[in-house]
């Protein structure tokens, strides 16, 4: 298993949380410009847009999150939630599916797409 998997509710989650530092860069890049007050306040308002959209995606993966399966990992042992078809425990990154299916198959994150249902 390749360590560049982990699990989708940790991905989104990595996003937002980039959000917030992006946008928190962009209002220092404004400051830099504190002498002509247009264009900081655009970066400003640009650096808060990025803010506000990071918790638009939180507030998205925290309802999406509430729609999850809960399982327990057979690995670890501890409560992790899957998104999809196959995904990774939020912990020890063991492969995860609830489709009989998939069940000793290698894990790709192909097989939560809608044009692959092998």
């Amino acid at each position: 298993m390749s360590l560049k998997y982990s699990s989708k509710i940790n991905k989104i989650r990595t996003f937002a949380l980039s959000l917030i530092f992006i946008g928190i860069a962009v209002m220092y890049v404004g400051i830099i410009f504190k002498a002509n007050v247009w264009v900081m306040t655009i970066f400003m308002l640009l650096g808060f847009l990025f803010i506000i959209a990071s918790t638009i995606v939180y507030f998205w993966i925290g309802m999406l999150s509430t729609k999850t399966v809960q399982v327990k990992c057979p690995t670890c042992g501890k409560t992790t939630k899957i998104l999809g078809r196959v995904d990774l425990c939020m912990y020890c990154r063991e492969p995860l599916t609830l489709d009989p299916n998939l069940e000793g198959l290698e894990f790709d994150e192909k097989y939560n797409s809608k044009t692959n249902k092998s």
